[in-house]
């Protein structure tokens, strides 16, 4: 089975860090955004990924290379593929066209999702993951029957039509008939909301030629498109996952779970934590972090952190409260 995700966006509300790494790069707790999606999928679902396709924008080639290894990892081939212009979702997956064959799940990887129970694809065209939301008008909702067959879709209902929001995340069992129905978009210039073309109206389509659409229910979706959720999803997942740690490492320092600390981290004379992610071979002196992201390699020192995301290899010395600091950056107070 092939999984398409799509991250040629320029993730503009994750700035400063995405100006160098495209969103779906981004760690939480140490491990990357599309990582823990791919993750997931191996422990949910009755299928095995061999290919990951991804959709990207002008990031570089240090990029390719951290997401092949990636792939590697879990046991896949990486692909991929440019959207030079960003013409709506729908386009976005065409771009991958040459990989839309057999089974596809598509994922935009804007979030992290989670769910206790085995998703079975066996006897469906389409599996659509889905999540109970409070307020259903800000959302895509699907409207389905009891035993769980998708019967439509609305966009942003004005009425209490569904409170299970479309969260991303498409199985199709025929990747080519999705290609199909998305080349008819194109040619015949079916556009949606913002005039571009969107995946809801190539589903939409099929749904409508009596493919047999179910739904997956998520327990949990966590959102990574901002900077405060980064940083409220990366604590969620600090606790929930609870990290150990050997406070016999950092002499000198106080740690406070629940943390995490990457390989190779080293802490002296600080107080670290709750909530506080370290990266892998950052330095943290003299100084107190709490509820806040230091990427792999980042120095802070002399300081005094609350709320604050220090990019890859950059320096924090004397400053006091909260900063966003992009990779390779330098802030002295």
């Amino acid at each position: 089975m092939k999984l398409i995700i799509p991250m040629a966006g320029k993730g503009t509300r994750l700035r400063p860090h995405s100006h160098t790494t495209p969103k779906p790069l981004l760690p939480v707790a140490g491990t990357s955004i599309v990582e823990r999606i791919v993750l997931t999928f191996s422990r949910t679902i009755n299928r095995t990924v061999d290919e990951i396709a991804f959709v990207l924008g002008d990031f570089g080639d240090d990029v390719k290379k951290d997401l092949t290894a990636m792939a590697e990892r879990q046991g896949a081939k990486a692909s991929f593929y440019y959207q030079k212009e960003a013409k709506g979702t729908a386009h976005a997956i065409h771009c991958a066209k040459e990989s839309l064959e057999g089974e596809v799940i598509v994922v935009f990887a804007d979030t992290l999702f989670d769910t206790s129970e085995k998703v079975n694809v066996d006897d469906a065209d389409s599996v659509i993951w889905l999540n109970h939301v409070e307020d259903p008008s800000r959302f895509g909702v699907a409207v389905h029957t009891p035993d769980g067959r998708i019967t439509g879709f609305v966009e942003k209902p004005k009425e209490l039509i569904s409170n299970l929001a479309i969260i991303g995340v498409y199985y199709f069992k025929d990747g080519a008939g999705l290609r199909r129905e998305i080349q008819r978009l194109l040619d015949e210039n079916i556009t949606g909301h913002g005039g571009e073309y969107q995946l809801t109206d190539a589903i939409d389509s099929l749904l409508k030629q009596g493919k047999v659409f179910k739904a997956a229910q998520v327990d949990e979706w966590l959102d990574c498109g901002t900077v405060p959720a980064w940083l409220e999803t990366t604590e969620h997942i600090i606790a929930k996952e609870n990290h150990a740690f050997d406070p016999a490492a950092y002499p000198g320092s106080t740690i406070h779970a629940p943390v995490f600390i990457g390989a190779g981290a080293v802490i002296e004379g600080s107080t670290v934590g709750p909530y506080a992610s370290i990266g892998a071979g950052a330095v943290v002196r003299n100084s107190t972090v709490a509820h806040s992201i230091v990427l792999d390699k980042a120095q802070v020192e002399g300081s005094a952190l609350h709320g604050a995301t220090v990019g890859a290899h950059a320096q924090v010395g004397g400053f006091t409260g909260r900063v966003h600091l992009g990779d390779h950056s330098v802030v002295q107070g």
